[in-house]
């Protein structure tokens, strides 16, 4: 019975055991059926995540990226193209600089100088200029004043040739009148006006044959007229804002040479200079080589416009680099009175007088002053009481001793203006009222 006993616990503690071991199989299962029943929950987390992965980069990723790339390729367009670099970062002119920008003289000098594109520079002022300057040919005869063979003087044709500048797209030319005015008169020979004048444009071998509308031996400037539309036309600059030192450019036909340039600098403004004929010229000085031809061209600034026209050089033993150009801002009256009247109108008094200085006045027991030497006919000088043996002491209020600083007072007047002048006659004062007339 005991043994019965102990059996039944015996089988009672397996069955519990058994019993254990399956409920721990069942949980075991069901833990793991809950495993598999949460995976396609996982599943959906992933795809939800990966839908909001895609969303950040439609978003935020590729329009970051795009706009990289875009401001890339504009700040790459802006610095290899150089205009749009120039227009969105301007750069700043390199100066040497000793002073204000505002500081200038009215001999010509300034105290900054601007070095930008220096090196360019004369490409741009010769491309610019070149087709507005044209090669002039001047025929003439020369008559000898050497009879040979009897009475029938010996004549030849010859010819000059010098250079202009288009200043209308209709034909019209400026140039100096040394150049169209060829009559002279030595003691062996005479030379004829001109014969014939002819025109040769840049880049164009034909010679168009020109009028003279006009010329002023004063001034030594010409204008001429060919039959041609379409011209390039010379831009002109203020020639009274010139610079010592500022770049400068010659361009004509030095003998012979069409379409030739030189450089350099501009060494003087208003530089008084007097001709071999003893005609006095305020001019603009320039180191540029001007030879024979070059005469009637243009002197150029940096921009290719016209600040002077070649006229004079000094030559000589130990002379080199000196060369000389009328001012534009002179010639644009001149111009147009010749092209209007053909001459320049300018007032006239009507007399020939002698400089008197101190030295020469004692010598002739007179004062300083002009001596008044001879009274045209009919002048103006005739019509004001002006008589030979005067001696003209003021004009104007101004002391004078010389014709020439008459004239200078008289040229700043009109045709038709008064010039009040004094006069010492026979030792005593005397004021004189002249009206002007014009210069025959």
């Amino acid at each position: 019975m005991e043994n019965e006993n102990i059996k039944n616990n015996e089988n009672k503690e397996e069955n519990i055991r058994k019993q254990k071991i399956v409920e721990n199989n069942a949980t075991t299962n069901q833990q793991n059926f809950k495993s598999v029943t949460n995976q396609p929950k996982v599943k959906k987390q992933h795809k939800e995540k990966t839908k909001k992965n895609n969303t950040f980069g439609k978003t935020v990723v590729i329009p970051f990226i795009s706009g990289v790339l875009g401001c890339s390729a504009v700040l790459g367009t802006i610095l290899l193209v150089p205009d749009i670099k120039k227009a969105v970062f301007p750069e700043t002119p390199s100066y040497i600089s000793t002073a204000p920008s505002n500081s200038t003289s009215s001999d010509g000098t300034v105290k900054q100088v601007d070095l930008e594109k220096y090196s360019n520079t004369s490409v741009y002022a010769a491309n610019k200029i070149l087709p507005s300057i044209v090669g002039i040919k001047v025929e003439y005869t020369v008559s000898s004043n050497l009879f040979m063979f009897g009475n029938t003087p010996q004549t030849s044709s010859a010819s000059a040739t010098g250079s202009g500048i288009i200043i209308s797209d209709d034909g019209y030319i400026l140039t100096n009148n040394h150049i169209v005015s060829t009559s002279s008169s030595e003691s062996y020979y005479e030379v004829s006006d001109a014969n014939k004048v002819t025109v040769t444009l840049y880049n164009d071998e034909t010679e168009y044959e020109a009028k003279i509308i006009g010329k002023d031996e004063q001034t030594d400037l010409a204008v001429i007229k060919i039959d041609k539309d379409g011209l390039s036309k010379a831009e002109f600059a203020d020639s009274d804002s010139i610079k010592v030192g500022e770049f400068a450019m010659a361009v004509g036909n030095p003998l012979g040479m069409q379409s030739s340039i030189t450089c350099g600098v501009i060494s003087a403004v208003n530089r008084d200079v007097t001709d071999s004929d003893g005609k006095t010229f305020t001019l603009i000085q320039t180191d540029a080589a001007i030879n024979a031809g070059n005469s009637g061209g243009a002197l150029v600034n940096s921009e290719g416009k016209v600040i002077g026209i070649n006229t004079l050089k000094l030559s000589g033993t130990g002379v080199e680099g000196i060369g000389f150009a009328i001012p534009i801002n002179s010639t644009t009256d001149i111009t147009s009175q010749l092209i209007q009247y053909s001459k320049v109108k300018r007032p006239f008094i009507g007399i020939t007088g002698v400089d008197l200085d101190e030295k020469t006045a004692k010598v002739y027991n007179l004062v300083v002053g002009v001596y008044v030497k001879r009274v045209e006919d009919f002048s103006a000088a005739e019509r004001s009481g002006l008589k030979i043996g005067d001696v003209i002491i003021e004009v104007e209020g101004n002391k004078i001793n010389s014709m020439d600083e008459l004239n200078k007072i008289k040229n700043s007047k009109k045709i038709g203006d008064e010039l009040k002048i004094k006069v010492n006659r026979n030792g005593k004062e005397q004021d004189l009222t002249i009206t002007l007339g014009e210069q025959p």
